[in-house]
């Protein structure tokens, strides 16, 4: 790693996610930290909480002597402005510096080189954001496993049980989703998901884990499958919508997580909605990692 002198300001980009956070940290042209952890311990609903987390991850990924000069943070579940500012007004206690917190969907916008347009996730959980003309902040979706979350993971699987159970009502045979989800789940035939389900101490992610089967199933031929994602598909693209008709800009959607970026089947339903619903959007997966964003924004803050 070069070494630069420590009178270059340094610009702390910070990417919390739901399982993993990164921090990139530049100065003088030159990248300086470059520090990957699991986010265990983030607790974004209590600022204080959250600052001295923060606080304590730069310290530890910094080098010796080193102190930000600006410093913005992309934060899992920071989920309105309010709370955002909470943690930035929590976290300027620890430096000296400026800085700013916002959802980390907001990171890839600025990740992808835009000045405005549309970040929409599909991991484990969904959500699309964007800005008005104004700079006012909107986001839609983002609602976790039990409410929302459509064309994530998580949502994914919920929705898959849904199908499944009905089919069974009508009689009809488990096909290969049926049958793969009895199998994820453990137990011996479809009536029992419900239950299965419902005692999942952490829905989002012990649901989620099991999307691959949907995905599979739609491999091997299951019309369910195949509906299931196509619907996902559909309903991340009317989260686009959403944006556009409360007047964000939705020219470029900039698509990032771990289920679309890695089930092109998931991508291409919703792309093929897009188009429908939203003429002229234009969706462009993220190539670069969204702590990107991050130190993008901390260089818009000097």
């Amino acid at each position: 790693m070069q070494v630069t002198p420590l009178s270059d300001p340094v610009l702390v980009g910070i990417d919390v996610g739901g399982t993993k956070t990164h921090l990139r940290a530049h100065a003088g042209g030159a990248l300086v930290a470059d520090h990957v952890r699991t986010s265990s311990g983030w607790r974004p609903h209590d600022p204080v909480a959250a600052a001295g987390w923060l606080a304590a991850l730069v310290a530890d990924a910094l080098p010796k002597g080193m102190r930000p000069a600006a410093l913005a943070v992309g934060g899992h579940a920071c989920e309105t402005p309010r709370q955002c500012a909470q943690i930035r007004t929590a976290l300027q206690l620890h430096f000296d510096a400026p800085a700013l917190v916002v959802g980390d969907a907001e990171l890839l916008v600025p990740a992808a080189g835009l000045d405005k347009g549309v970040g929409l996730v599909a991991g484990t959980g969904s959500v699309a954001v964007g800005r008005l003309a104004d700079g006012t902040p909107v986001q839609v979706g983002g609602w976790g496993a039990v409410l929302g979350d459509e064309g994530g993971s998580a949502g994914l699987v919920r929705e898959a049980a849904r199908a499944v159970w009905a089919s069974h009502d009508l009689g009809e045979e488990p096909d290969a989703l049926a049958l793969g989800l009895v199998d994820a789940f453990g137990v011996s035939e479809v009536p029992a998901l419900g239950a299965a389900m419902e005692s999942a101490k952490s829905p989002s992610a012990e649901w989620g884990r099991h999307a691959p089967v949907v995905f599979a199933a739609a491999a091997a031929g299951s019309p369910l499958a195949r509906a299931v994602i196509d619907e996902g598909g559909r309903s991340l693209a009317a989260l686009v919508g959403q944006l556009a008709a409360r007047g964000v800009p939705v020219d470029d959607v900039v698509v990032a997580g771990s289920t679309i970026l890695a089930q092109s089947v998931l991508y291409d339903a919703f792309a093929a909605s897009l188009a429908d619903s939203v003429p002229g959007a234009k969706p462009r997966p993220l190539e670069v990692p969204p702590v990107e964003g991050a130190v993008a924004l901390a260089r818009s803050l000097v």
